[in-house]
């Protein structure tokens, strides 16, 4: 810790460059106040761009102008990791949660076992469902085994609404667009959902470990590697755990 705080000061304004950072969709609320706060305690601004996790590594084999990547699981990082477009392995920096959402008027039952969502099924009183497509964005994967697990995958199919990312699938469901959605809690305890949703901690149990996982790219300059010491400092810390984010 003590290296980190000398790096802080020593580097804090010895350059103007402003990286460009991959994001998952579903970090993004937290990682503005991180970056807001990396900002008033070093002077230097980064650049954020959200996208699902696949999508963002598409980007990055492609020769995408990132200079650090934030995945929301670890087999993204180690395939890019593999094709060498990364300095190391990278390293976890969260935990992430699913969480069952609904608008605030909706009589929707809310249970950990899922037995409100699974009674609407089996009545035909459910249209959409919103999730992240799982075959680019590890929440839309986090979503579809909470769903197996339940034993609801084959009921609830006909009715999912796809996002094209974790942010996305929120905003189907808080619009009211999607009557209920399987999303990332960091995203439902955001104060724009808040406001105007209900939510429920989905059980662990229930799906595999979301790792976040972060880790810098081949270009990474002095700003960018600031900003990846930074997301591992007490203050990152504990903006992640306000998101309902754990940290290793």
């Amino acid at each position: 810790m003590l290296m980190i705080v000398l790096l802080l000061s020593s580097t804090a304004f010895a350059s103007d460059d402003v990286p460009v950072i991959a994001a998952a969709a579903s970090v993004k609320f937290a990682l503005q106040d991180i970056a807001e706060a990396f900002y008033n305690d070093t002077g230097k601004s980064v650049r954020i761009s959200y996208s699902s996790s696949g999508n963002l590594t598409r980007q990055i084999q492609q020769g995408g102008p990132f200079e650090l990547f934030l995945s929301a699981n670890a087999p993204y990082v180690a395939q890019l990791y593999q094709q060498q477009k990364t300095l190391d392995q990278g390293t976890v920096f969260a935990f992430g949660r699913m969480a069952l959402i609904t608008t605030k008027n909706s009589s929707l039952l809310l249970d950990k076992q899922l037995n409100g969502l699974k009674l609407v099924l089996q009545q035909g009183q459910l249209q959409h469902i919103a999730m992240a497509n799982p075959e680019h964005a590890p929440y839309g994967i986090a979503a579809r085994e909470v769903l197996q697990q339940s034993g609801l995958w084959t009921l609830a199919q006909p009715h999912l609404v796809l996002g094209e990312n974790a942010a996305q699938a929120a905003q189907f469901a808080s619009s009211g667009a999607a009557q209920v959605g399987l999303i990332a809690y960091a995203l439902a305890l955001a104060p724009a959902l808040q406001n105007r949703t209900r939510s429920l901690l989905i059980p662990q149990s229930l799906h595999q470990p979301l790792q976040q996982t972060m880790v810098l790219l081949n270009n990474a300059g002095e700003s960018a590697k600031l900003f990846y010491l930074y997301l591992q400092q007490d203050k990152a810390r504990t903006i992640l755990s306000r998101y309902g984010y754990t940290t290793p």
